[in-house]
Order: C-alpha cells, then sequence, then structure tokens
C-alpha cells in the first residue's frame, strides 16, 4: 500500500534506526535491526515503477517477523533490479517503510556527427547494450557504449575519432543522451615494407596483400584503411607463398603498426623469417587405412624430388579425408609429419591417418529458408538419414540444392550429434534470394513511335519449386504473349512437366527496309526424366500454326517460302503452315552452383523435327559450358554453341526457324541479330539454318564486392557466324571481338554490361560496342 499515515506517532529517532542498522549490516558491522513483526508494508519515492515490483523482491509479508538477515536480503535484492539508486528501509509503529530513490529514464539517444555509420544502426546497437529509449540509465552502461562506439570508428580507420558524451536531465526523472561525435579523417595506409625476404621482392609480397598504400582505386576498395582482421590475413597469404615454394620453415615474426601524431598516416612493417627452400625427399603412408594403401597413395601430390609445396600437404589431407569420408568415416584425420634433414635441404613426409569411428547420418536439418518449402529442398537430398555419412553424397546434396538456382549462398556443416560418437548432424542453411523476375522497357522513336515491352517469371512460385512465366509484348513491330509453366517434381521419382501456349507477331526491326509479318500460334509440352545425378531426357511434342504475309519490299527469303506453301507464285501476298514439332533433348549440369558457377560443365543437346506437318523440317542444338577456377580468384569460363537446321524430303528450312547471331549472348560488339546472311536487295539480315558460336571469359570478383559472389567483372573473346541452308560453314567468315564486362544479381535483378571492340568488322557490318541488359527481381 501506498497510504500516507501519520507520522508523529513514533519518534523520528526509532523510525530511522532501522536504516542506520542495514547500512552497517551492508558494511560488515555488528549493529543488528530489533527484530519486529510486520504491521503493513509502505513504498514511497517510486515514480515509474510498480509497488508490486518492489514488493516481489521484499523476503518478508505482513504478519512475518523482520530481522537483520530479511534487511539485509532485501536491500541488495533492490539494488540488484537496477532500478534505484538509493534505497532505505525504516519501522514506523510496526509498518515497514521502504524509501527508495529511482534511477533516471533515458527519454531519447541521439548522435551528431556521425557519417561513417547510419544513425538508425548506431541507435539499434546500443539498444541491444542496455542504452536505449525507455532503458534504465547507467553510467557505466553509457561508458561502455562510448568506449564500443569508439572501437567501430578505430576498426574503420578514424583513429583520430573524438566522442563526446552529454547526459541532460528532463522533467518526470529522464535523460536525453547524445553522442557528439568528431569523426576525423580516415588514417591511410602510407607505406607497406617488408625486412627479410630475399626469395621476393617487395613488389610480388605486396601483389598478394588486401592491404595497400593508397592509389587510383583505393577510394572505391577502401584497402588502404588498416584493419587488424586483413593484416592478420594478409600475413596468412605471405606465409602460404613461402610454403608453397618449398620454405618449409618461412615464418612471419613480428609486425609494426605506426601511426604518425596527427593520426592520418599509418606505416606497416612485416619483419619475415624465410629459412630454407626444402625438396621433398620421400613420401610414405601410416595408419589404418583398411587395405586401401594403394588407392590412398594415389591421392598423395606431394612429389619426391620436387619442391615442398604446402598447398600441395593441405590439398592431399583433404583428397585423403575426403575418401575416408565416402566410407563413413566422417571425423578422419590425417597429419603430416616432416623428418627435416637441413644439411641436405630435405625433408620426407609421413601421413599419420586416423580414421575414427565410422558415422552414420542423425538427422538433416535445413534452415534459412524463409520462402522456400522443406520438401524442395530435401527431395534434392541424396544423403539420407539413419544411413552412413557419405562425403560425396552431402556435397552432391548441396550442389544439387545450389543448382536450383534459388538461394544467394548454399552452406553445409556436418558437426558431431551431442552425446554421441558415432553421428553426426547434416545443417544445410540457405539464404534465399528473389527468384521472380520483371523485365520492363520502353522506347520512344520515329518509327516505332512509343513501345513498350515486359516479362514477368518466377522460378520458385510460392516456394514450390515450380516455375511460373508470362511474357507480353506490344511494340509495333513484334507483339508477344506467352504463358509457361514448369513443374520440375511432376512425379515422386523426379520427372518434370513443362507446357508453354503462345501467340507471337513478328515484323522486322524499324532499321530493316523490307517488310513482313509472321503470326505464330501454339503451345508445347515437354517432360524430363532424369537418369543419373546429372543427365535428364525431355521429350516433347506441340502444335504451331504459322501466317506469313510479304510484300513487293520483303527479303526474297520470305517470298520464296509463301510462294513454296500455298500463296501466289510470285511470293507476295499470304502462306500458312501447320507444324507437329517432335523434340529429343538431353541436359547434363554438373556446375557447382547455377548462380555463380566456378567449377562444372553443362551441356544440352535438342533436335526438333517436323515430319507430320506442312513445314517438313529438323533443327538440332548443342552448346556446352566449362568452367575452372584459375586461381582462388579468377575463373575460366568457355562456352560454344552449334545450331544446324534442314529440310526434309526436298523442302526447304523454314525461314521463321532461322538461327541469329550478334549482341549479349551470341557476339558482343555487333548488333542482335545483326551478323549473317543479308537479303542482297536491303542488305537487312534474314538469319540462316546454321550457326557457330564461341565465348572465351576470364571472370574476376569486383574489389569491395565484398560476400557477393555474383558481382563480377569479366575480360572476354566471342565469336561467331550464321551460314545459309545451302551454303558451306567458313571459318574465314567468323566474326570476332573482345572486350570487358560486369554483371551483377542485383536487389532489382540480373544486370549485364559490356563494352567490346570487333577484331575483323567487314564494311556493312552493323556494330554496337556498348550494350547491356536488366530487369528486375521480385
Amino acid at each position: 500500500m501506498n497510504s500516507q499515515p501519520d507520522r508523529f506517532v513514533l519518534p523520528f529517532i526509532r523510525r530511522s534506526m532501522i536504516g542506520a542498522a542495514v547500512l552497517a549490516l551492508c558494511a560488515g558491522n555488528a549493529l543488528a535491526v530489533n527484530p519486529f513483526v510486520v504491521k503493513d508494508i509502505r513504498v514511497e519515492g517510486i515514480q515509474r515503477t510498480e509497488a508490486g515490483t518492489v514488493f516481489s523482491y521484499l523476503p518478508v509479508r505482513v504478519g512475518e517477523t523482520f530481522d537483520d538477515a530479511k534487511a539485509t536480503t532485501a536491500i541488495k535484492a533492490l539494488f540488484a533490479t537496477g532500478f534505484f539508486k538509493d534505497i532505505r528501509l525504516e519501522e514506523e509503529n510496526g509498518v515497514l517503510v521502504v524509501l527508495v530513490e529511482e534511477r533516471p529514464a533515458i527519454s531519447s539517444v541521439d548522435f551528431t556527427g556521425t557519417k561513417e555509420f547510419e544513425k538508425d544502426m548506431l541507435v539499434k546497437a546500443l539498444r541491444e547494450i542496455g542504452v536505449g529509449e525507455t532503458k534504465i540509465f547507467d553510467k557505466a552502461a553509457v561508458d561502455r557504449a562510448e568506449q564500443e562506439l569508439k572501437r567501430q570508428y578505430l576498426s574503420h580507420g578514424l583513429y583520430g575519432v573524438k566522442i563526446t558524451t552529454t547526459v541532460t536531465p528532463i522533467e518526470r526523472n529522464r535523460v536525453t543522451i547524445m553522442f557528439n561525435v568528431d569523426e576525423g579523417d580516415i588514417a591511410k595506409i602510407r607505406q607497406i615494407s617488408f625486412v627479410g625476404n630475399k626469395a621476393f621482392s617487395d613488389k610480388e609480397l605486396r601483389e598478394i596483400l588486401q592491404l595497400s598504400k593508397s592509389g587510383w582505386f583505393t577510394w572505391y576498395s577502401k584497402a588502404d584503411q588498416y584493419s587488424k582482421q586483413k593484416l592478420t590475413g594478409d600475413l596468412e597469404s605471405i606465409k602460404s607463398l613461402y610454403l608453397n615454394n618449398g620454405y618449409l620453415e618461412a615464418n612471419v615474426e613480428s609486425t609494426q603498426v605506426s601511426i604518425t601524431p596527427d593520426k592520418r598516416d599509418i606505416y606497416l612493417t612485416i619483419n619475415i623469417t624465410e629459412g630454407e627452400k626444402y625438396t621433398v625427399s620421400g613420401v610414405k603412408l601410416e595408419g589404418e587405412m583398411f587395405g586401401r594403401e594403394e588407392e590412398l597413395s594415389k591421392l598423395i601430390l606431394l612429389q619426391p624430388g620436387k619442391p615442398y609445396s604446402g598447398e600441395a600437404q593441405e590439398a592431399t589431407i583433404k583428397l585423403i579425408a575426403d575418401r575416408l569420408g565416402t566410407f563413413g568415416y566422417a571425423f578422419a584425420n590425417v597429419t603430416a609429419n616432416p623428418e627435416i634433414n637441413r644439411d641436405k635441404r630435405e625433408a620426407k613426409f609421413t601421413f599419420f591417418v586416423d580414421p575414427g569411428k565410422r558415422a552414420y547420418v542423425r538427422h538433416m536439418n535445413i534452415s534459412g529458408n524463409t520462402v522456400t518449402r522443406d520438401e524442395v529442398i530435401r527431395r534434392e537430398f541424396r544423403q539420407f538419414e539413419s544411413s552412413w555419412y557419405d562425403a560425396n553424397r552431402v556435397k552432391l546434396s548441396r550442389d544439387r540444392v545450389d543448382r536450383l538456382g534459388y538461394f544467394k549462398e548454399v552452406k553445409v556443416e556436418t558437426p558431431e550429434s551431442p552425446g554421441a560418437t558415432d553421428q553426426v548432424d547434416v545443417n544445410m542453411v540457405v539464404e534465399e534470394k528473389p527468384t521472380g523476375n520483371f523485365m520492363i522497357g520502353g522506347a520512344f522513336s520515329q518509327s516505332e513511335k512509343f513501345t513498350f515491352t515486359a516479362s514477368i517469371s518466377q522460378a520458385n512460385f510460392a516456394g514450390s519449386g515450380n516455375t511460373i512465366g508470362l511474357e507480353l509484348n506490344t511494340s509495333k513491330y513484334n507483339k508477344t504473349i506467352a504463358f509457361s509453366q514448369t513443374n520440375p517434381y511432376f512425379t515422386d521419382d523426379g520427372i518434370s512437366r513443362s507446357f508453354q501456349v503462345y501467340l507471337r507477331t513478328m515484323r522486322p526491326p524499324a532499321v530493316n527496309l523490307g517488310l513482313y509479318t509472321v503470326r505464330q500460334t501454339g503451345g508445347t509440352m515437354t517432360f524430363g526424366v532424369p537418369f543419373s545425378e546429372a543427365d535428364t531426357v525431355y521429350f516433347g511434342a506441340g502444335l504451331e500454326r504459322t501466317q506469313m504475309e510479304t510484300d513487293i519490299t520483303s527479303p526474297q527469303l520470305y517470298k520464296t517460302f509463301v510462294a513454296q506453301n500455298g500463296g501466289p507464285a510470285d511470293g507476295i501476298g499470304k502462306a500458312q503452315t501447320n507444324s507437329i514439332p517432335l523434340t529429343a533433348a538431353w541436359g547434363r549440369d554438373t556446375r557447382d552452383s547455377a548462380v555463380t558457377p566456378t567449377r562444372g560443365r553443362y551441356q544440352r543437346a535438342n533436335l526438333e523435327i517436323d515430319a507430320l506437318g506442312d513445314s517438313k523440317y529438323y533443327r538440332m542444338v548443342y552448346e556446352h559450358q566449362w568452367w575452372r577456377p584459375v586461381t582462388r580468384w579468377m575463373t575460366l569460363a568457355l562456352r560454344g554453341e552449334f545450331d544446324y537446321g534442314k529440310g526434309i524430303g526436298g523442302s526447304n528450312y523454314p525461314v521463321f526457324k532461322n538461327f541469329y547471331a550478334g549482341g549479349i549472348g551470341s557476339v558482343r560488339g555487333y548488333e542482335s541479330s545483326s551478323l549473317g546472311v543479308v537479303d542482297p536487295t536491303y542488305y537487312d539480315a534474314v538469319g540462316g539454318s546454321k550457326r557457330i558460336i564461341a565465348n572465351a571469359e576470364l571472370q574476376f570478383p569486383f574489389p569491395g564486392g565484398g560476400t557477393d559472389r555474383s558481382l563480377r567483372w569479366f575480360t572476354f573473346i566471342d565469336g561467331g557466324q550464321v551460314f545459309q541452308e545451302k551454303a558451306k560453314i567458313r571459318l574465314d567468315q567468323m566474326r570476332y571481338s573482345a572486350g570487358i564486362g560486369l554483371s551483377w544479381i542485383s536487389p532489382v535483378g540480373p544486370l549485364k554490361l559490356s563494352y567490346a571492340k570487333p577484331l575483323n568488322a567487314l564494311p556493312g557490318d552493323k556494330l554496337e560496342r556498348f550494350q547491356f541488359q536488366m530487369g528486375t527481381g521480385f
């Protein structure tokens, strides 16, 4: 209760005696409280705290005896809440009076002068450590917050930062906290020096470091801003460089980091002990190998007579451990023990194999899938619960999930199950990415006026793994309405089903002088049957009606088609064909990622034939893509495509099935679909029945891209050409280009830019050096 009874009933000296006694007890003195029976309990001094909160911490209730032990416990308990900065206990005619002085509450936390960090992020971070709006003010917590804030600035190279904290009392026992920040200038690395290096020059060592002195691009990469974490990584890179080149005993002895008095310049000095360069004199295996000594010996990459390589040693350990992992030995331990002969500068290595216990998988756990359903991921698993652990199957499961293309990143960990030495849990952590793609474009030109194009697709609709797509195009010269749907698991054993219905109207681009109109209406259905982990065969059928209309300006190829398919003899007019295309295809996918592959292959072969309809043709497409890491940060990507079409039974290959080349996706630097055969009258590209495309790229992570693997720049060489049905394929007619580009799966969708220089363009070729594709994701 909070009533205020008459305080003159009991003399003041009697009332204050308990407070004095309690203080003495807390200080360890002998003064004690005279016990009394509590008739009532009253709390005074509270403003925000509920009286019930205070009552809940008191170790005494009405009717109980209050003594020195309970007084000490009560004082400690109330102070421990952190709500009060002063507490007194008094007795007034049998009433226990608890007098408190509350700590002020924080009304607001604000910052001035912060440029390096977002204010909202700082407010959130400080709230997590107890300094935030409505929190109880604690001077010690505010001091910790100030030091943590200063530490964050130091980690960003702002060594001259000054922080002044102002605490201002306001009404109702509250305070405002203001952090006044003077960030100062960012300290830049002015020099990196090395001491003790002989085998490698200063320049060679600087090239492998993340840190660098200020240069042209460091304003973006921030490599000239000192970071202890980056320095630690750089020291490991230096040591690895020496170990990989035979310096078995090389070591980075010490580093000195010096900052100028004005805290603007940093000087790094790295002291290296190289030691001698060693040659491998011999290698052998020891330990439990289950009779597989010969098999495991072939995995040893260190070769007698060759210089020692730390990279080869670590790779050997991993290969042997991974191989044992395929037999269920998830915790196999392989160690390399060198016997060093310093006189001969040789080292003999013994790889000791300890397979440990054979383990089986207890649980397969998935986390991070906020959109994608569990079953969509689990059906890609090839490692199963309650079966022996198999490292290859775990890796295959990870790769298959990554190849779905639904996730930015897929990670797998295999920790030991708690309380068991022969069980592991396979924990897969995924990070969702936008799987929808919305592309929109508009343009205004003298010939086409306003045009609008749009397409929308969702590769993981509602997390089901199904893909749906809708394409719209309202250009004056090209109109398209198409709907498609793919179910990758139409049956439980992985047979997929895809279908598409479409209506297309195609006319030549505005830059072409010859006119024609092609209208196509149709639909297709395709089933995919997997027959291995990487291979799938497809079978499909479709119906398609094609209507073509020409005039006197039309290219001769289109006039010929009209004349041969029921149109006027001169080819000027209308013709219609009905096609029943049957398809058979094969695909193989061994990429380590569908989004940003660095290793593996992607192959597809497709045969389309119409022997039942009017067109009478067959069409073959073969594509092969190949990725291989050249270094830990550079990937070589090669792509080749060969396409061939021909009429059946004396029929000409239908012109509306022609292949085209030029632009992003084929030969950059040339206008889209501009290469190949041209109409002799107007020199407009009309495509052809044969096509060759070849691309080579060296892909690099973009400086400053952080952990975003999709942000890459690349250099490339392209080649390609299109040939007519009766013409021979001549490589001397190929067109080539080279250039640089940038690709990024950005938060708003895929983006690809390229700048190319045609290498052997001829008069009449249509060039376009800068090209781009972009869309938006959802």
